[in-house]
């Protein structure tokens, strides 16, 4: 039987899900779909509905509050990282959702997110890539003080000083650190406090529908994004043993 008690669903939740995964993993077009999944403007309505009804985003922050918990840790994180990727995107982008980021020399979107110190997305922006770091954080920023109160501090790197600084301050009530690289430094160096948010962007643009922003809108851009840490989050629970049934253990995780 459906939910509602009406006829069973021709094409099983669980496969559209499986479809969707498959789309962000293998940057394949929604109707280059294999013939194994639901139809393509099916699995694409889906996708859509669970956008616009926030089912998304409940799932993701489900995700994320479970395996803070199995690591040891509140389910409500108290500090955070900020940090942006500029992506390029196709042609069938809207130009008025494009930009030339300079610094980075490349014409697409900026990504903004803001993750707890495992790594794991509290909010998430995208915008034309022109858009300023100092001013494209301020939202993120604002939705993690929302969602996430507990947060008291958040590290960020250079391109977010100055103002952005102050306005969290006076603003917010948050503290925005900024971790400065050193002096001496040459090349590519590991900032501390700031690893695990650059490590989230290799997670996620590991994903090939991710290498290059191909979505109508910043806000599916946004979901896709999302799509991808669930999918991070769910193989990470995979890998927690469950407690022992002699021993009456709590979780433990295995190495990865």
């Amino acid at each position: 039987m459906g939910p509602k008690g009406g006829r069973r669903e021709k094409h099983p939740r669980r496969r559209i899900v499986d479809a969707i995964f498959y789309v962000v993993r293998t940057g394949c077009a929604w109707r280059q779909l294999s013939k194994d999944f639901a139809p393509w403007p099916t699995v694409y309505w889906y996708f859509t509905w669970w956008h616009d009804d926030g089912t998304v985003e409940r799932i993701h922050d489900a995700l994320r509050g479970q395996i803070r918990e199995a690591d040891g840790r509140n389910a409500e994180p108290s500090a955070g990282l900020i940090d942006s990727q500029s992506v390029r995107t196709a042609d069938t982008v809207p130009a008025a959702t494009r930009g030339f980021d300079a610094g980075k020399k490349v014409k697409g979107r900026k990504r903004f997110i803001v993750t707890d110190t495992l790594g794991l997305l509290l909010a998430v922006h995208v915008v034309a890539a022109s858009v300023q770091d100092r001013d494209g954080g301020r939202r993120p920023l604002l939705w993690t003080r929302l969602d996430h109160p507990g947060v008291k501090k958040i590290w960020a790197d250079q391109g977010f000083a100055g103002r952005l600084v102050d306005w969290s301050t006076t603003v917010l009530g948050r503290e925005l650190e900024i971790v400065r690289k050193d002096l001496d430094q040459r090349g590519f160096q590991v900032q501390p406090k700031r690893w695990a948010v650059e490590r989230t962007f290799s997670w996620l643009t590991a994903h090939r529908r991710l290498a290059r922003d191909y979505e109508t809108s910043p806000a599916r851009s946004e979901t896709m994004l999302r799509w991808a840490m669930i999918g991070i989050m769910v193989r990470r629970l995979t890998r927690v043993r469950p407690a022992s049934r002699a021993g009456r253990r709590p979780l433990t995780r295995t190495s990865a």
